[in-house]
């Protein structure tokens, strides 16, 4: 599994750089994520503009994420892939997340936030 990280003042841009996200994986995804989150990132934009396939493991793994991360920290995807992004359409998760076209949208907003 491999997720890098990037940190823009108080938002951490996690991408993951496989190809794809589904029952092989999402175990360590989780895990990998969570472990992100426990060291205090508040503010977390996961960027999936590498994953080509998602299945619905992979889908409830970033489900678990968000769960993880709870409501009074910030979670957001970006550049989602067009077969991720019908995943999402499909399921319609993509009314339960906030998805943004990519990661650098994050900083932005959060560079606004700031003034």
């Amino acid at each position: 599994m491999n997720l890098e990280t990037q940190k823009y003042g108080d938002v951490i841009i996690v991408r993951l750089c496989e190809g794809r996200l589904d029952a092989a994986l999402s175990v360590r995804f989780k895990e990998g994520m969570r472990e992100i989150v426990d060291a205090g990132a508040t503010d977390i934009v996961l960027d999936l503009g590498e994953v080509a396939f998602m299945d619905s493991s992979g889908l409830g793994a970033v489900v678990s994420v968000m769960k993880h991360i709870g409501r009074e920290k910030t979670f957001r995807i970006a550049a989602l892939t067009p077969a991720v992004d019908k995943v999402f359409k499909l399921t319609r998760m993509d009314s339960v997340f906030k998805i943004l076209s990519s990661p650098n949208d994050a900083i932005d907003q959060a560079l606004k936030a700031t003034g």
